[in-house]
């Protein structure tokens, strides 16, 4: 198992470590409801330094991006980033990931934990273009300072107005007496807040200068289970869950990331399955008796006959009712469709509802 550049701060403030994607990653401190609802209403720390960083530069960087990834990067000014995923020749995806701009021939691929091997011989695969490529990811850090006061809460930090980074927007700048790093108005929670990629030998400095102007608003450190709880609230995509080398981008409703005003790997065949229409897509469904979904949990229809696959679920802390996702056959994927999830043999009744379960 591999730590990050702060294991020992996570195992100092006792934290519960678990295994993820080949490193120790503190899963809790407190309790998952505690911490969900502190990244909800006021300001939490994850440390996400597990995630890998690609630097792809040169004159043909973007022509390589476009032909990977799925979203029209070309969109992308500096100072921009772009939720995009990778297809795969089969109508599946490789991963998910984030693009930022940095600078006019550079960008950097922010990518999911498990698949940073896979993902450098996928891109790299397809690099005939003389694109210079850098695997950052074992040097630098990743935190996500997530929620309503993130932003009050970290201004003493920067020089910059941290109010006036837009959504998928960043600034390469001064935090926590470190220059130059990357404050980026993303995250995974939709609770607000940014993400910082800064050095391996800086994050301690950082992490520590964060709680420090964090403790009069109440931060604390999050663990990867109140991740997880809400980004399911927010009905965004897991990879490993609700996505992977089998699930195309239309069937798991990223079609908004799916631009065929380019040709990309596999446009072909997803634009044909547009055309043709998806016979399965993924839903968000609350569950109406007692109960909680699991991953791979059955779902049928009211005879019993297997109509999908539970891909997330969880109890909502936010909500106090069970929800989950999946993919059901079209014919019940509309609002309001009456499903069932089988769990311990019973049928428990279930309703698929409109995503984000959760709504400020």
């Amino acid at each position: 198992m591999k730590n990050t550049a702060l294991t020992h701060v996570h195992e100092q403030l006792g934290a519960k470590l678990v295994p993820f994607a080949g490193y120790n990653m503190p899963v809790q401190y407190e309790g998952v409801n505690i911490e969900h609802e502190t990244v909800r209403n006021g300001v939490g720390v994850f440390d996400v330094s597990h995630m890998g960083e690609f630097l792809l530069s040169g004159e043909n960087a973007l022509a390589l991006i476009q032909k990977v990834t799925s979203n029209d990067a070309s969109v992308l000014e500096i100072g921009r980033a772009q939720y995009s995923c990778l297809p795969n020749n089969d109508g599946g995806i490789v991963d998910d990931l984030i693009i930022y701009r940095i600078k006019e021939h550079q960008y950097l691929l922010v990518v999911n934990a498990s698949n940073i091997e896979k993902d450098w011989n996928w891109i790299s695969s397809h690099n005939d273009l003389d694109v210079e490529m850098r695997d950052l990811s074992e040097d630098y850090s990743l935190l996500a300072i997530q929620g309503p006061k993130a932003v009050e809460a970290m201004q003493s930090l920067t020089s910059v107005d941290l109010s006036a980074i837009k959504y998928y927007h960043f600034e390469v700048a001064d935090f926590a007496g470190i220059e130059h790093v990357i404050i980026s108005a993303t995250g995974y929670t939709g609770s607000g807040g940014f993400e910082i990629y800064c050095k391996n030998s800086e994050v301690e400095q950082v992490w520590n200068k964060v709680f420090e102007a964090g403790a009069s608003y109440g931060i604390k450190p999050i663990g990867l289970a109140a991740r997880d709880t809400l980004r399911l609230e927010m009905g965004f995509c897991l990879y490993g869950n609700d996505i992977n080398d089998t699930t195309s981008p239309l069937e798991a409703g990223l079609g908004w990331i799916t631009k065929f005003t380019k040709e990309f790997v596999n446009s072909e065949n997803l634009k044909k399955q547009k055309e043709a229409g998806v016979t399965r897509k993924l839903v968000g469904f609350e569950l109406i008796d007692r109960g909680i979904p699991r991953h791979d949990y059955e779902i049928v229809d009211a005879d019993g006959n297997n109509i999908g696959i539970v891909t997330s679920g969880t109890q909502s802390p936010s909500l106090g009712i069970a929800i989950g996702m999946g993919y059901v056959k079209t014919e019940f994927a509309g609002v309001d469709s009456e499903i069932y999830i089988k769990i311990r043999n019973k049928d428990i009744k279930a309703k698929v509802v409109k995503l984000p379960f959760y709504k400020k």
